[in-house]
């Protein structure tokens, strides 16, 4: 668990107050285990301390909570300390500690809900990493969004996170590529084994009007390398294109082939073999995998000399690992089995298997109305990501895709998830910023004057939507931490959701700009009093809805 006491200084004093009242009661140090109650009639903040010192104490815990609420009743941050249960002690924060969370969130603004960055250690995010022989399907869209949101977690977390993209960009795959482009170009039928998506025709064009003959003229087997080599770097563009398009943009893109040039693939297998970890079999050499709870061993080098796609692997987490403290893949749906081989490949080059964290992501399927959609017209066998933004758009299709498990298949209807009603998540939430925004709109219109934020009177702030509000927006740091900690991008759409809702009930239960031209000069007065503690506290939540959409990489709009 992320340790809150980081993350809220209200809590990081109740745990302070709680060790030095057990201290004065003569017991051994515990720790103050704070934790938000379920129930918001039970308090804002509860610990089990009593019943875990209850033993050493020899006192039955409920007595001894009654003593430890008698010592921590006395906070101003406090309101009422109550006991509840077998032992539990539970606080009532009190206005200075709910006026505190409204000049925090105002101070911090955009920085509110995030730890400095770079105060934890530097964790690299490998995701999508698409063989570059075709254009993102939706599925990669879907892992894009999910990577891309989990380094934004991380980075919100404290973390100095690298957004990494790996190419496999040599060997078979990448000269059968060029071949089908080649016969394309030619007017030659295409065999079983060439790449048949209707994007090959118009990427032969454009390579034949870049390069002409230079590139595409000669012996099929004599080019077919190098028409790949250029292919896969003008899909790579179209791909990077793709990602922009819903938002997603990596900080380093890394070519296989520069570890074959570089010869890191060779160091690293001399550093296997060095360690004793290989097995030469039937002039193969092996990665001794299974001694590090493989179900197989691996080979590295096959019977001819040349390095298979897994010793490419483990010189890319070799390299990988020598740039950062952590390394994260985020694999498709079909990686199940590279788990335990990366893991026993960490093992073997001396690293630490706790920091290589593999995550496998399931696949999407598009409907509409609950039918399947047709397929893509450009690429013929898949639904392409940018056919399916040209649907949705990116803040509907990233809000989706980021409100699931990672580990569950996902249903998207386009009948659903477009309709702009309170209904759609994405929008019930961005609706909450845009009547803020509103709120805010009028009272400029109006003339209200709202004072400076220390001027207001935020004990005013008393009303049961209003503490059930603030609630909700002091839990932003603790909900960051912990989706960080678990890779849940749902955990802070869930929050955001929460927030949201708790926002429009009370909207409707409270009115903002409250005033009364019939109404005396002292009522009057009470009113704008409200209106002014109100209105910081609406600035507030605004800034708290749009820090969990911005971590989210979802826009905050003003107007819907």
């Amino acid at each position: 668990m992320p340790d809150l006491t980081q993350d809220d200084p209200t809590v990081a004093l109740l745990a302070t107050a709680v060790r030095d009242a057990l201290d004065r009661l003569g017991l051994p140090a515990e720790d103050p285990a704070l934790e938000r109650p379920k129930d918001p009639d039970h308090g804002d903040w509860a610990s089990t301390v009593a019943l875990r010192a209850a033993k050493a104490a020899g006192r039955p815990p409920r007595e001894l909570a009654a003593s430890l609420a008698a010592e921590l009743e006395t906070l101003p941050e406090v309101a009422a300390v109550e006991v509840a249960g077998p032992g539990f002690v539970n606080f009532r924060l009190s206005h200075v500690a709910q006026a505190a969370l409204v000049h925090r969130i105002l101070d911090e603004g955009p920085d509110y809900g995030r730890r400095p960055a770079g105060s934890r250690d530097h964790v690299n995010v490998e995701f999508v990493s698409a063989n570059p022989t075709g254009p993102l399907h939706l599925g990669s869209g879907r892992w894009a969004a999910t990577g891309d949101a989990i380094a934004a977690l991380l980075e919100a977390a404290g973390h100095r996170v690298t957004r990494e993209y790996y190419l496999n960009d040599v060997g078979e795959q990448v000269r059968r590529f060029g071949a089908s482009i080649v016969r394309v170009d030619r007017g030659l039928p295409l065999g079983e084994d060439d790449y048949h998506g209707d994007y090959v025709p118009g990427l032969a064009a454009e390579l034949r009007a870049q390069h002409g003959g230079a590139l595409l003229d000669g012996e099929l087997d004599d080019i077919a390398d190098a028409v790949g080599a250029a292919a896969v770097e003008r899909m790579r563009e179209r791909i990077e294109g793709q990602l922009a398009g819903l938002g997603v943009h990596f900080d380093v893109w890394t070519h296989e082939g520069r570890l074959h040039d570089e010869g890191a693939i060779e160091a690293t297998i001399a550093q296997l073999t060095a360690g004793g970890h290989t097995d030469e079999r039937d002039g193969a050499l092996f990665l001794v995998t299974t001694a590090f709870g493989d179900d197989k061993d691996r080979v590295l080098v096959r019977s001819d000399g040349r390095p298979t796609y897994f010793a490419a692997d483990c010189a890319y987490m070799r390299d990988k690992r020598a740039r950062a403290d952590h390394c994260i893949y985020l694999l498709g749906a079909d990686h199940h089995g590279y788990v335990a081989r990366l893991k026993a490949a960490a093992a073997c080059l001396g690293i630490d298997p706790d920091t290589v964290e593999i995550r496998i992501g399931q696949l999407v399927n598009l409907l509409r109305d609950g039918q399947a959609v047709r397929l893509s017209k450009r690429a013929g066998e898949m639904i392409t990501l940018d056919e399916a933004l040209d649907e949705v758009g990116a803040d509907v299709a990233r809000y989706h895709f980021l409100r699931q498990n990672l580990d569950t298949t996902i249903d998207l209807d386009l009948a659903v998830v477009t309709a702009r009603s309170m209904d759609n998540p994405v929008y019930y939430v961005q609706y909450a910023h845009a009547r803020v925004a509103s709120v805010l709109r009028q009272a400029d219109e109006r003339g209200f004057d709202p004072g400076r934020p220390e001027d207001a009177d935020l004990s005013l702030l008393t009303h049961p939507a209003e503490r059930v509000l603030l609630r909700a927006m002091s839990s932003l740091p603790h909900v960051v931490a912990d989706a960080a900690e678990a890779r849940a991008t749902q955990r802070l759409t869930r929050y955001a959701e929460e927030l949201a809702g708790t926002f429009h009930r009370f909207y409707a239960e409270c009115r903002v700009l409250d005033d009364d031209p019939d109404a005396d000069e002292a009522t009057r007065a009470a009113m704008a009093a409200s209106s002014r503690a109100r209105y910081w506290l609406v600035t507030a939540a605004k800034q708290v809805l749009a820090n969990a959409l911005g971590i989210l990489r979802v826009s905050a709009p003003d107007r819907m």
